[in-house]
């Protein structure tokens, strides 16, 4: 049943866990009893897609590690003060989840994207973006005990993707259109009130502007997520709609000269792998001598093309000088294009086993269009393979979206050898939006695929859902944005973004069982 009480719901009760093995043969027999679904339903009368779900939610524990899913999504909204006066009644939560607020009121009023600083075990900071224009806040850091919050860089626009490299920096980007660029960050605890130009990419004033520097070999786009290895080869698409038959959003991958080898953090902002490299673009097709490419081929495998070496910039690479303008590269070259590419996450699990796969979320255009969107997940052969180039890359749908799931935005994956992914959405609730609005905006925990016969996520149960739809005076609705875990698994970092306080508020959740 749904839950229709406040936010702060009751921890998890006394119970006993399966093992791992126990669980793994659970999911492998849900998965047969889908596949076989098909046969059933020539005899049994009735709609299976709805026992499945009912199922689901049944074994929550053993799949998805709670006590209970929520079943439904919240219609509803509090008002500015209860907002204000108790931060968490902006949310309510799965059976057995709980949440506390890490800061509200006084970070930037759209912070997107986390980074864990200084690890993702202990942390003690979240590095955040804040998604407003030059005059506001562009990157803060947040005290995770006290919830105090300082202004590290002001004078990006629209920062939104952050990433905390395996080198000791910081990595950070701003989705504003085809002019978004990427940034890095040293000493991020030691650089405060810092200025960016970004006409010239110059950063002054404050303390510790040289620990900041911009990234012009990675290119120019609108920047979600980043799918950063610890090698310094890095996943990226370009948050771009379709428009008068010209395509969307396509998928880049950075591969640096000098990759990161390991060991200890960098020194300076010189021996970072980010400094020089080539970009290479994502076109799918390989019938015909990789030439089956176009509308139609969203999926399989394909070919990453040259667009740009800094190393060795001439014609030959596309691209004679550094910063591309790679929306209009992925035109040149016929790039495959999607429909607004978010956040982009790598898979801790294929990366333990040495491979590559990184997953992230195509928007669609839901209740306008009802092209509710998908999660994608690219597969790039090994870490050497990737790094090397001598991989196939390859697409697949890890879900399809719905109604109930729609303009799949930010992604997370929960650490763990479940391998689950955690999906928000950023939907069409708004109060004073053209089109009807939906409800609201709800986070997913999704298994990954098991040993069943498609390559999908084996399913999905919603673990969130936000009690703001808007109003006549705040016409957005919130969403759910830039969600991490720690390390172990323990906490959910998430923002409410778009909040009717139109303050920054953030929290942490808690009750996971991340096995």
């Amino acid at each position: 049943m749904a839950n229709t009480g406040p936010a702060v719901i009751d921890p998890k009760g006394d119970h006993t866990h399966m093992n791992t093995r126990k669980r793994a043969g659970l999911v492998a027999a849900l998965g047969v009893l889908t596949v076989g679904a098909a046969v059933a339903s020539a005899i049994v009368v009735g709609d299976f897609g709805t026992k499945r779900d009912a199922k689901l939610a049944d074994e929550s524990e053993t799949l998805f590690g709670i006590d209970k899913p929520l079943a439904s999504s919240s219609l509803t909204s509090i008002d500015l003060a209860t907002a204000q006066t108790s931060p968490l009644k902006l949310a309510t939560l799965a059976r057995g989840l709980k949440a506390r607020v890490v800061t509200s009121g006084v970070a930037g009023a759209n912070i997107d994207q986390f980074a864990l600083w200084p690890n993702g075990t202990s942390p003690t900071h979240l590095i955040a973006c804040n998604e407003q224009g030059t005059t506001e806040a562009g990157l803060q850091r947040i005290a995770i005990a006290t919830g105090a919050v300082e202004t590290i860089v002001t004078g990006t626009t629209a920062c939104d993707g952050v990433r905390r490299t395996a080198w000791g920096t910081i990595l950070f980007s701003e989705e504003a259109g085809s002019g978004g660029q990427t940034y890095e960050l040293i000493n991020p605890l030691t650089t405060t009130g810092v200025t960016l130009t970004r006409t010239t990419g110059v950063f002054s004033g404050g303390a510790g502007a040289a620990n900041l520097v911009r990234r012009t070999a990675v290119g120019r786009l609108s920047f979600e997520g980043h799918g950063l290895l610890p090698n310094g080869v890095m996943y990226y698409g370009d948050e771009n709609r379709p428009g008068s038959g010209n395509p969307g959003g396509a998928y880049f991958k950075f591969v640096p000269a000098t990759p990161f080898a390991g060991g200890a953090p960098i020194a300076s902002l010189d021996q970072s792998p980010l400094k020089r490299g080539k970009v290479l673009g994502l076109r799918l097709g390989r019938n015909n001598g990789n030439t089956d490419f176009g509308q139609g081929t969203q999926a399989g495998r394909g070919v990453w093309v040259a667009i740009c070496d800094d190393a060795d910039a001439d014609v030959t690479k596309q691209c004679a000088s550094q910063n591309p303008a790679l929306r209009t590269k992925a035109s040149d070259n016929k790039l495959t294009a999607y429909y607004r590419p978010e956040d982009l996450e790598v898979s801790p699990a294929d990366l333990a086993a040495g491979r590559v796969k990184v997953c992230g979320n195509n928007t669609g255009n839901e209740f306008q269009d009802r092209y509710w969107g998908e999660t994608v997940c690219i597969t790039d052969g090994t870490v050497a393979e990737s790094l090397a180039g001598t991989a196939v890359p390859e697409v697949k749908n890890l879900v399809i979206g719905s109604a109930d799931m729609a303009m799949t935005d930010n992604i997370a994956s929960q650490p763990g050898p479940a391998g689950r992914w955690l999906i928000a959405e950023d939907g069409d609730v708004g109060f004073g939006s053209s089109i009807t609005p939906g409800k609201n905006n709800d986070m997913f925990l999704c298994l990954p695929d098991g040993a069943d016969v498609d390559d999908q996520s084996d399913g999905c149960v919603k673990v969130a859902t936000l009690n703001d739809a808007g109003t006549a005076a705040h016409t957005e609705g919130a969403e759910w944005t830039g969600p991490i875990f720690s390390d172990d698994g323990k906490h959910l970092y998430v923002s409410v973004q778009h909040n009717i306080t139109e303050k920054g508020v953030v929290l942490d959740i808690t009750g996971w069982d991340e096995d």
